[in-house]
């Protein structure tokens, strides 16, 4: 036997030893990285995650706060109900998705299997209502009105019901006292979403997943102070799910509740007499048109004059919001956003903007005054005004012969404004205004407010428009391409009106000027604008932002928050001024344009102040607008699309007055059945316990309607007749 030097073999066993060496290094290297990656890298990541893996938590919803009117009635409350919900997390872990366990709960609950499926699905931009929108981790509801026999069958066939509780939950509820629906007023709440948890985070006011939270109105404004705080209990349990102790137990805290200004029987008044004038303006026939008006839409502010609180505010066409409560159903949302909706969720009194007609005379009138024009000087009221080949009618082509600025206002004649406007644009130079023109006519309109908002606690509130010099440069920039593309001269009117726009659209025409001096043309205001103004003159010239939350008061009523009226101004006019202007605006409730409205009112009790107004709108039937005031209280109602201004809403501001006075059809008036005698300043108290123990809404009685005076008989001077389509 041959003998193999061990020397031959060395190498070969070397180079093996140091692959294997090198192969354990790298491995221990490898497990050593893997190690500190887990363990320095990642550390607190997967203790966390491996704690949570122990630890469930469990999460008792905050009551929300009531909203309250201002004697104490709820507005908007909470009630018990039996809650029926699906844990989308559970059911995605089914082979079917849970299609299985939603057609078993579809039958036991009386309801259509796809529609039990469109509850649980997720909203996007492509998937319609009814869906979630809210976070897909908590549960989502898929009724709030389960029987008792419907509760009891899930929970006793839990095996055949898995991720689907039945508990009973506080469910949002809008009460509606005595029919007052305060619909945009209060709004409404939807689930939380996850973009909005993480946006809240850092805040002061974090949301869980389970919150519902304030969409519009009162509940977005004071959602904070309503929610609350949600409780949440830890329990540390085994990986089989077993409770083995407590970690950590937050209680939670109910919301605060919110009293509002708002009085529910002033309210219930406000949106019955408001759709009642609609409902009597469509059975007027425009001559214009051809066709009875439309009046499509309207709304009436009732605010304190002294203070700028909003005592009712309605909006027409209204909604109920009880139709979100549980999550809004397709058919539902259909009726509230749908092409033929006409758009009911809009808060009309601060989110529609249209021209004010004769209302916006107070704001020339002063501007007249501010530029020189004496108040009591006589100013020609022609039945028309020329302007180069433009002729600008009065309202009905009436003269009135040479007249004050008040009876101006009285008579609502708009040639006098347009001389005054006319001859204050020359003065400015014209269509090449001279560096430093005055332009008394806009300033004064912004120095009124006009064009910002009022600064009332609701969200969502638009400016209007002042159609001043900058605007109209900003709005033919942003104008142009399209005017000089379409633009043809020597065209037809559109291409011929495109044409001039192109060459001359940022220019400030004379034309422009007339119109915008009896409230037409391009001027946009909102009702709780000249809500505002109204009030301003009505209290000596103080300009209040509106305001409708008037105290925050703790669940416990121990700690009370009050909101105080805030200003934002005086009106630019002196004393004199103002006092002048209030007495032609009692003219016009006396003897001008709205006297037809106020026959047998208790002038020496309770001084009544009013204008008329008629906007025109171009492709639309005219906007009525009727803006009126006495000490104690400012009320302005329009309607689109509804006729003159003391036609359509002359009738129900009357009405509104005779319940907040206790007046009866001959002007006597009974304190008992007064709605409020004088403002409520006093605050409800609410007990220990958050209790509280309102007043009873009274029933409203409405009396009949008033016939107009008859043709000829007048009710002031001859001004009266034509008042009456102002």
């Amino acid at each position: 036997m041959t003998n193999i030097p061990e020397t031959g073999r060395t190498p070969r066993v070397q180079i093996r030893l140091i692959i294997l060496q090198i192969l354990v290094l790298s491995l221990l290297l490898t497990l050593g990285g893997r190690l500190w990656y887990l363990q320095v890298r990642n550390g607190d990541e997967y203790a966390d995650e491996a704690n949570g893996n122990h630890v469930q938590r469990v999460v008792e919803p905050a009551v929300r706060g009531s909203i309250l009117d201002a004697r104490g009635v709820p507005l908007a409350d909470n009630q018990t109900r039996l809650v029926v919900s699906a844990s989308r997390t559970e059911l995605m872990k089914m082979k079917d998705d849970g299609d299985a366990v939603l057609t078993r709960l579809a039958d036991v609950l009386g309801m259509k299997p796809k529609e039990v499926g469109d509850k649980v699905r997720l909203c996007d931009a492509k998937t319609p209502q009814p869906c979630w929108n809210g976070s897909p981790y908590q549960p989502i509801p898929i009724t709030d009105e389960a029987t008792p026999k419907q509760a009891l069958q899930i929970r006793e066939r839990a095996e055949d019901f898995p991720g689907i509780t039945a508990e009973p939950t506080a469910v949002r509820r809008y009460t509606a006292p005595g029919k007052a629906n305060t619909a945009q007023v209060l709004g409404y709440l939807s689930p939380v979403t996850d973009e909005e948890i993480t946006a809240a985070q850092d805040s002061s006011s974090p949301y869980l997943r389970s919150d519902q939270v304030g969409r519009s109105g009162l509940e977005r404004t004071y959602d904070k102070q309503l929610r609350g705080k949600a409780g949440v209990t830890a329990y540390e349990v085994d990986k089989l799910g077993r409770v083995m102790g407590k970690t950590q137990s937050d209680q939670s805290r109910p919301g605060s509740n919110v009293v509002t200004s708002v009085d529910a029987e002033v309210q219930r008044v406000a949106e019955f007499e408001l759709n009642e004038a609609m409902k009597n303006a469509r059975k007027e026939f425009d001559d214009n048109t051809g066709e009875n008006y439309k009046a499509d839409a309207g709304s009436v502010v009732v605010m304190e004059s002294k203070t700028g609180r909003v005592v009712a505010m309605a909006s027409n066409p209204d909604y109920d919001p009880n139709a979100w409560v549980g999550g809004i159903s397709g058919k539902d949302y259909d009726k509230l956003t749908g092409k033929g909706s006409n758009n009911p969720l809009l808060n009309r009194a601060i989110q529609a903007q249209a021209a004010p007609g004769s209302i916006f005379k107070v704001i020339p009138t002063t501007a007249a005054v501010n530029a020189g024009y004496e108040f009591n000087g006589r100013y020609p009221c022609p039945s028309s005004y020329s302007i180069g080949g433009q002729t600008f009618k009065n309202f009905e082509s009436e003269g009135h012969g040479s007249i004050t600025l008040g009876q101006a206002l009285e008579v609502s004649c708009d040639t006098v404004y347009y001389r005054l406007s006319h001859d204050q644009w020359k003065k400015d130079g014209g269509n090449t205004p001279k560096k430093g023109a005055q332009d008394w006519f806009y300033k004064t309109a912004h120095q009124f407010g006009l064009g910002k908002e009022t600064g009332i606690d609701l969200p969502n509130e638009v400016k209007g428009r002042v159609p001043d010099r900058q605007w109209k440069k900003d709005y033919w920039e942003a104008n142009k391409d399209s005017w000089c593309k379409q633009g043809k001269k020597g065209g037809d009117y559109v291409e011929q009106i495109a044409y001039e726009n192109c060459l001359e659209g940022m220019k400030m025409r004379a034309g422009d000027s007339v119109n915008y001096s009896i409230g037409q043309g391009d001027t946009l205001v909102t009702p709780i604008q000249m809500a505002t103004i109204y009030a301003a003159i009505a209290n000596g010239g103080t300009m209040h932002d509106p305001s409708i939350g008037k105290a925050i008061v703790s669940p416990d009523g121990k700690s009370v928050e009050e909101i105080k009226p805030k200003s934002h101004g005086k009106l630019p006019m002196n004393a004199k001024t103002r006092d002048l202007i209030d007495g032609a605006l009692e003219g016009v409730a006396t003897r001008g344009t709205a006297a037809w409205r106020f026959g047998g009112w208790p002038q020496d009790k309770i001084p009544m102040h009013a204008k008329t107004g008629t906007a025109e709108v171009y492709g639309k039937q005219t906007t009525s607008w009727f803006a009126t005031y006495t000490k104690d209280f400012t009320v302005i109602m329009t309607i689109a699309q509804g006729g003159t201004g003391s036609g359509a809403s002359g009738p129900a501001v009357r009405k509104i007055y005779d319940a907040m006075y206790g007046l009866d059809e001959n002007g006597k008036q009974d304190p008992k059945k007064a709605l409020l005698p004088k403002p409520e300043s006093a605050l409800p108290k609410i007990q220990s316990d958050g209790s509280i123990d309102p007043p009873k809404v009274k029933p409203y009685e409405p009396t009949e309607e008033e016939a107009p005076p008859e043709e000829g008989v007048a009710a002031g001077p001859p001004a009266t007749a034509a008042g009456r389509r102002d």
